[in-house]
């Protein structure tokens, strides 16, 4: 069963007329007890993975995380997968999901995750610890649910064509 709790707290975050991406990874990475995360937006448009807000990524990495092809990195993967993608110790991966880059946060037990809602991809969340982790099935979960939440906010905030 998910953290009810953090799923509340992010839906009374997304309640607000103005709705603040940066506080809302703030704190899920808290809840996760976590170093770094991000948060990506799909721009259905171009069918790129946008960044909307980060926490934790040195500067000099934020030009190659600004915006993410489907299928490219953990994020693009899991948004492909429409599945969450783990590593337990992202500095010792030989797999080639991790972008090389990537290795620079200084981060190891990480987890990306689709947000989706009524299966269609809207974006991906990713959080990170600076040790070696494996996310339990009630956090994989929980970030999840929490995506979820993001995904129908994200919706409800598109803008009309």
């Amino acid at each position: 069963m998910a953290n009810t709790t953090l799923v509340s707290k992010i839906n009374n975050l997304l309640s607000t007329d103005s709705i603040d991406w940066e506080l809302i990874l703030k704190e899920i990475i808290s809840a996760f007890d976590c170093e770094t995360g991000t948060l990506h937006f799909l721009d259905t448009e171009t069918n790129l993975l946008q960044l909307q807000a980060q926490i934790g990524i040195p500067a000099f990495l934020l030009p190659k995380l600004t915006t993410i092809p489907i299928g490219k990195g953990m994020a693009g993967i899991a948004a492909e997968r429409k599945e969450p993608v783990e590593m337990c110790n992202l500095q010792l991966d030989e797999s080639g999901i991790a972008r090389p880059a990537a290795k620079e946060t200084k981060v190891e037990g990480s987890i990306a995750a689709p947000l989706l809602h009524k299966q269609q991809l809207y974006g991906t969340i990713g959080i990170a610890k600076k040790a070696v982790y494996i996310f339990t099935k009630e956090e994989t979960e929980t970030l999840m649910e929490v995506g979820e939440a993001l995904a129908a906010k994200y919706i409800d905030i598109l803008p009309s064509t």
